[in-house]
């Protein structure tokens, strides 16, 4: 399948200015000046793009895709996350995960919920493990699971300084990223391992010290949650500026929000290239109960720009290019370019999301009046 996208300001995230957008199948096979492509008849559709703004597919690398929650007893298990909520918040590729249950939950369910979301269009991947160590896997080794398991990328969602997890101290965080690290090698993944930090007294502390300890490289360990609240989020911030890597909660309410927390770190950071933005969606929410909502990583995003706190090529490298790189999943996901998944989010001059294109189909649009022939 051939589709042509005209004449639309592309962002790849950083800014090319107007372009026109070949997909071939579930690729982009070209991104060149506007009117480079001739209209042909074996074009199976032509988009015009005028006015419209088109961005990489977000990357989140946190979705409790089976749902949720389940700590105030079996009643209080939230459901699994459906594909057109996952896709409406502009995401097109979504890492699972299991959270504080790794008892009612398994992998086993986590990977075929993995599959089932890939088969509606959205690239997928998981990790191996839930808040407990050691991490709960598919073959009874973390290393075979990354090696063999084609959708495994890494461990987690590990659990760090909080009253639910087994309070792991830096030898047992070296121990569990040095399988991951040592399996990402193997399989040629990332090997990362997604740590939820809680509310409790030591934050980060454990995980910088697993890393003075180690010869581990920073990038192993991607902490989550790190805008919960104020003293974690100017823990995080000193911890990202020595090299480590943090990544912020899409509708954060009760802590730092998301562009309150990028306001400040771009005052504190040299770059954000070391900061990504996930939503968490699907997990219980601390307060309610409820489950957080996909939605809430557009929405941050869209604040970004709006409230003007960056421009849209370095917001959107916080949702896009940087997940994919902490991933190793750049450039074929998180950019814009020729050979890259032609995976694409695509806005209006407001900024509301009208189309998202995923593996080269387009499976939602917005638009009021459609332009497509």
């Amino acid at each position: 399948m051939l589709t042509l996208i005209k004449n639309i300001e592309c962002f790849s995230p950083a800014y090319l200015g107007a372009r026109d957008l070949l997909i071939a199948a579930d690729k982009i096979a070209g991104v060149i000046a506007p009117g480079g492509f001739p209209e042909a008849p074996f074009m199976d559709a032509v988009i015009d793009g005028t006015g419209l703004y088109a961005f990489p597919g977000f990357v989140d690398q946190h979705l409790h895709i089976t749902g949720g929650g389940g700590e105030q007893g079996f009643i209080s298990g939230l459901g699994a996350l459906g594909v057109d909520a996952i896709l409406s918040s502009g995401i097109t590729t979504a890492v699972g995960l299991l959270g504080a249950d790794g008892t009612t939950r398994c992998m086993e369910g986590l990977y075929a919920k993995a599959k089932a979301l890939e088969a509606q269009g959205v690239t997928t991947y998981i990790y191996s493990g839930s808040y407990a160590l050691p991490p709960v896997t598919l073959t009874g080794s973390l290393r075979r699971d990354m090696v063999f398991i084609d959708k495994v990328i890494g461990a987690g969602e590990i659990a760090v300084s909080d009253h639910r997890s087994v309070n792991p101290d830096a030898r047992a965080l070296i121990a569990v990223a040095a399988e991951a690290h040592l399996g990402g090698m193997l399989a040629g993944k990332a090997g990362v391992v997604h740590l939820h930090i809680g509310d409790g007294k030591a934050g980060l502390r454990p995980v910088m010290e697993a890393l003075e300890a180690s010869d581990l490289p920073a990038d192993v360990f991607v902490p989550t949650h790190i805008n919960r609240n104020p003293a974690l989020f100017r823990q995080g911030a000193d911890y990202c500026r020595r090299g480590g890597n943090i990544d912020l909660t899409a509708g954060e309410s009760e802590g730092v929000a998301v562009p309150a927390a990028v306001k400040e770190l771009k005052t504190l950071l040299p770059d954000l290239t070391r900061v990504t933005v996930s939503s968490d969606a699907g997990g219980a929410h601390p307060s309610s109960g409820k489950a957080a909502a996909p939605a809430s990583l557009f929405h941050d995003f869209m604040e970004i720009i709006k409230q003007s706190i960056l421009p849209p090529a370095q917001a959107a490298a916080l949702f896009t290019e940087n997940a994919a790189k902490r991933l190793k999943l750049y450039p074929r996901k998180g950019a814009i370019v020729r050979g890259g998944d032609a995976d694409i989010l695509i806005t209006d001059r407001d900024w509301t999301l009208r189309m998202v294109i995923a593996g080269g189909r387009l499976l939602l649009d917005k638009r009021s009046g459609t332009k497509e022939t």
